[in-house]
């Protein structure tokens, strides 16, 4: 796997070596020793893997966890997305910046975001199936959001003509620097 760092150091995409011939394709999507070595650098677990299939226009997030944080390996295997993650620890230097990728079925990217970061994504093809391995499993009573369009982020969304498709719950978002400082991930 070859993995690439982005503007914020702890945010890592990896591009998986893919073999393909007319038959179709092989991947290897994730190995513990690798990851560790080249990723994370130290001992990281997985205990639930998620899926979630979305219709174009359709964003979600920016979702973060008070308690039991998640870290996330995240992929796209059918559709594309323009996948964001920003960074809520109150003590980084790069609290508050973002890093967005597109990840597809087509560039079998990934996007490693650690625990301590809000992250979203929004949908830009017809529609897109997401899976994402989590390091923690999930509290829906410490799950909060982030508005998608806080102008303190400034995010780049990739969004046309069209307001993006949002639950309840991202509508009634917060902003960055409304969150209270025990949301803030530690």
């Amino acid at each position: 796997m070859k993995v690439i760092d982005t503007k914020i150091p702890d945010v890592k995409i990896i591009e998986p070596q893919v073999f393909g011939d007319e038959r179709g394709f092989f991947m290897e999507t994730w190995q513990q020793k690798k990851f560790e070595k080249l990723v994370t650098g130290k001992p990281t677990y997985f205990v639930q893997d998620n899926h979630s299939k979305s219709k174009q226009g359709t964003l979600r997030g920016l979702h973060y966890q008070t308690e039991n944080t998640q870290g996330k390996l995240v992929r796209v295997i059918s559709g594309e997305v323009f996948d964001v993650a920003v960074d809520i620890r109150k003590n980084s230097p790069t609290f508050g910046k973002w890093v967005g990728e597109y990840l597809s079925g087509e560039n079998k990217r990934q996007l490693w975001i650690p625990e301590g970061f809000a992250h979203g994504f929004y949908v830009t093809s017809e529609e897109a199936e997401f899976v994402y391995k989590c390091t923690d499993y999930f509290n829906p009573k410490a799950e909060h959001s982030i508005k998608w369009n806080d102008t303190s982020l400034n995010i780049s969304w990739p969004i046309k003509n069209t307001p993006p498709i949002l639950s309840k719950k991202d509508m009634g978002g917060h902003t960055l620097t409304n969150i209270e400082e025990d949301y803030c991930a530690r």
